[in-house]
């Protein structure tokens, strides 16, 4: 069996040390939700418990935050992942009729 040295070095697909070196971690992205006076607040739960796997007591207290501090703080994610989660929300509060925003910010 190879050992690791020579198993890196059949491997390294012709990259110099320096750009095995160069990798970034990605830029994060904050989700929040945003109060608003007609979506209930057992649809928030519900959403943050199916879009953003948030178990009951954690959607809650999100969920009064969101009802007393005008805005709460869902996740830290990536780009794609923050947008698609906020796309998820829209799509499920208009299908219900609800106003619910949800807004991407950089971290």
């Amino acid at each position: 069996m190879a050992d690791k040295e020579n198993f890196d070095n059949e491997f390294d697909f012709g990259m110099d040390t320096k750009e095995k070196e160069k990798v970034t971690t990605p830029k994060m992205f904050k989700v929040l939700l945003h109060n608003d006076d007609y979506t209930t607040m057992e649809f928030v739960v519900e959403i943050l418990v199916s879009i953003f796997h948030k178990t009951e007591e954690e959607a809650t207290q999100i969920m009064l935050d969101v009802h007393r501090k005008g805005r709460g703080l869902v996740g830290v994610f990536t780009y794609d992942i923050a947008v698609t989660k906020a796309n998820q929300v829209h799509q499920e509060a208009r299908k219900r009729d609800f106003p619910l925003k949800c807004t991407v910010e950089s971290e």
